[in-house]
């Protein structure tokens, strides 16, 4: 059964003749009878009656009609949809996050998307797993670390690992707190698989400086809830919470920082606008932090 056979039982079904109908599709009425009875043939029924010499459609053609038409709706999507990708554009767009990145920059930045932009989906991920969604439907990865090649990326931000103490914290009213003084507090940490407790190990075993207690926590939202029930000190990239109070870190080297990378395939149909739109959540990160939180080119 071929899509224009089935255009021209629509064809003629809505014109009410297969003369009127050869007007329409510009074929000849010859034609469109030699088509129309092939059609019929493959379907074993009959499609038209004549009724005083007009045709009109059977109980069967009444009953095969919408179906005919939703397979043309859908073929005439689907030719939309193959010269809009032909064309880099994106319908739908499936990005791949981790939380905390989830949670204070992607999903702020998705509220300012207009309707011209497409249909956002966010799924939550481990950074570990971000380079399988990309092989398997996903369009975007925000990723910690450089990613690694052939992918095609660009920097997004440098955002602080932060120490967050509540209010009645003898360092509340600081804005940085040494590494070693922080190691002698109660730590609430992420798990050693995520990006800002590796940056936290890293630097302590960099410094020489052993941790005396650390807590690992579930997720930042969990580890800041801990340190607001004066449990110790949150350490964690995410926005602060819970009325806590942020510390920059410092080490030998400045601050302890977490660098959010986009990447994409470099041959998806669309790379050029997930370029773009990479450098939009990048312009988004500065307006929302600060040009501190700026990457390098």
């Amino acid at each position: 059964m071929e899509l224009r056979t089935l255009g021209y039982f629509v064809a003629v079904a809505d014109a009410g003749s297969v003369s009127a109908a050869a007007d329409v599709v510009h074929v000849t009425q010859p034609a469109i009878s030699r088509q129309l009875r092939q059609l019929e043939r493959e379907l074993g029924v009959d499609l038209f009656v004549r009724r005083s010499g007009r045709l009109g459609l059977s109980a069967a053609g009444r009953q095969f009609l919408p179906h005919a038409r939703d397979v043309m709706s859908r073929a005439q999507g689907a030719r939309d949809a193959a010269r809009s990708y032909a064309a880099g554009r994106l319908e739908r767009l499936a990005i791949v996050a981790p939380t905390t990145t989830l949670t204070d920059v992607i999903a702020p930045f998705l509220a300012t998307l207009g309707p011209d932009d497409p249909m956002p989906t966010v799924v939550e991920s481990d950074p570990r797993e971000a380079y399988d969604a990309l092989r398997h439907g996903a369009d975007l990865a925000i990723v910690t670390e450089p990613p690694r090649e052939p992918l095609a990326s660009t920097p997004i931000a440098v955002l602080p690992v932060w120490a967050y103490v509540r209010a009645d914290h003898p360092w509340h009213n600081d804005e940085t707190v040494p590494l070693k003084d922080l190691a002698g507090e109660t730590i609430l940490a992420l798990a050693p698989t995520t990006r800002p407790r590796q940056i936290l190990d890293t630097a302590l075993e960099r410094a020489g400086v052993v941790a005396e207690h650390v807590v690992d926590c579930s997720n930042p939202q969990v580890a800041q809830a801990l340190a607001a029930a004066g449990r110790g000190v949150a350490v964690v990239s995410d926005d602060p919470r819970f009325g806590l109070h942020p510390l920059q870190i410092i080490d030998r080297d400045g601050p302890l920082r977490i660098g959010l990378f986009a990447a994409w395939e470099p041959h998806h149909h669309a790379a050029a606008t997930l370029a773009e739109f990479a450098t939009r959540l990048r312009t988004f990160c500065i307006e929302r932090y600060g040009l501190e939180v700026a990457p390098e080119e």
